[in-house]
């Protein structure tokens, strides 16, 4: 499929290379990604305990990364549990390398 924007079409593979790169674009987008990686899951909490800014950075953080569909996040009232879409890992990892190569 074909996306038309400004009159250039794209095709939907560098729309969504180009998503997932945005998301990527900021060191500690990378690092939350690197550590949910490493593990199944992980709440909020966790991050802020990991990385040394406010939880509200971090919420908006994982907030661009669950837009652009690399993480999920599952309710679990009072908390939000975030962890790897590996379907969306899966294909942003096959479309950067498709890409480098």
């Amino acid at each position: 499929m074909k996306r038309t924007v400004k009159d250039i079409e794209y095709t939907q593979s560098s729309i969504d290379l180009a998503t997932f790169a945005k998301a990527l674009g900021h060191p500690t987008r990378v690092e939350i990604l690197k550590h949910l990686n490493k593990q199944s899951c992980c709440f909020t909490g966790d991050l802020v305990e990991l990385l040394p800014i406010a939880q509200s950075t971090i919420s908006q953080h994982l907030k661009e990364l669950k837009n652009a569909g690399l993480i999920q996040g599952e309710l679990k009232p009072p908390k939000i549990k975030y962890c790897i879409n590996r379907k969306n890992w899966k294909k942003a990892s096959l479309l950067f390398k498709d890409f480098l190569e």
